[in-house]
């Protein structure tokens, strides 16, 4: 798995940058550890760099009167990671990391996401869509143990498993907390991995075993218990079975820059597509950071590595 290295943008390249940080959605607090970590990390570098917070004043205005140049988008979730703040960037004419309109927009809305890799013939598990009438019965026994998940939400926010119908509907209710669109998904019995992808590079594979019943949003920023291996457990063949699985999925959807794909591998060694982050976390429990590390790149490097691939995926398009 060659690394093939993007030229760094000066500093005057650079110019002044935004980190887009913090806003309204559900993961806000993940967003904020993720935008100071990238901040210090710019400010290191000798990048003339700003937070800005959309949450706190008015995004554009900000954008406008202080005359930056970029922006680096560490936004999660709802209006940073769907599409919305990228399209207002593009009307602006600012340069912003990670993937355009569209492809951030895809890969947000789960049903759209996994339809559409269903139809190129990529593995990723059943579903069926929820709502107030649904059979809970009906759909337990067709499907046995799901994970209900709100259709828009990242970080594992409002997603539960269940196993029963009477878990079913709770489930509902709690996702339906976060979203008016839910979906059940098969439940996949085996370990979870997550390949991170930077520019033209697919970074190796981590493999993730929750101290809980899942992988959930305690387990990827605050537990201690988690535990992660990086390079994975995978052999040679399996780890190249599924570098080539996330980049598959990535490009489907037309992602750019920088990104993460999660997936599920069964008992039989099958890999399933969970789905696309395009804006993943740079927390210190964060999975991008750690792939970068296992190839003995650090931090700060990294993150010049996504205003370069960014930049120039922006360029190309």
């Amino acid at each position: 798995m060659g690394w093939e290295m993007h030229e760094y943008l000066s500093s005057d390249e650079c110019g002044k940058v935004a980190v887009l940080m913090g806003g309204n959605s559900a993961e806000r607090e993940i967003s904020l550890l993720s935008g100071q970590a990238v901040l210090a990390s710019l400010l290191r570098s000798g990048v003339d760099a700003e937070p800005v917070d959309p949450a706190e004043s008015d995004v554009f205005t900000v954008l406008e009167k202080q005359q930056f140049d970029r922006a680096i988008i560490m936004l999660h979730g709802r209006t940073g990671e769907d599409g919305k703040i990228q399209g207002a960037l593009e009307l602006m004419g600012l340069p912003y990391s990670g993937s355009g309109v569209l492809a951030s927009a895809l890969a947000m809305d789960k049903v759209r996401t996994k339809r559409l890799w269903q139809n190129l013939g990529l593995s990723t598990p059943a579903f069926v869509l929820l709502d107030e009438g649904t059979n809970w019965q009906q759909v337990m026994k067709a499907m046995g143990p799901v994970f209900v998940k709100p259709v828009k939400e990242g970080s594992s926010i409002g997603i539960s498993r269940a196993n029963d119908s009477e878990e079913l509907k709770e489930a509902f209710f709690l996702a339906a907390k976060y979203d008016d669109v839910v979906i059940a998904e098969e439940f996949i019995d085996g370990p979870e991995y997550t390949v991170a992808i930077l520019g033209d590079n697919t970074l190796p594979s981590v493999g993730m075993k929750a101290g809980r019943e899942f992988y959930d949003y305690e387990a990827k920023y605050f537990a201690d218990d988690t535990q992660y291996s990086c390079p994975s457990d995978l052999d040679q063949q399996a780890e190249k079975e599924i570098a080539l699985l996330a980049r598959q999925s990535y490009d489907a959807l037309g992602c750019s820059g920088w990104g993460r794909v999660d997936i599920m591998r069964d008992k039989s060694g099958v890999f399933w597509l969970l789905e696309v982050n395009t804006v993943p976390g740079m927390t210190d429990h964060s999975l991008v950071p750690m792939a970068a590390n296992a190839l003995g790149i650090e931090f700060d490097e990294l993150v010049l590595q996504i205003l370069a691939s960014s930049q120039a995926d922006r360029e190309r398009d």
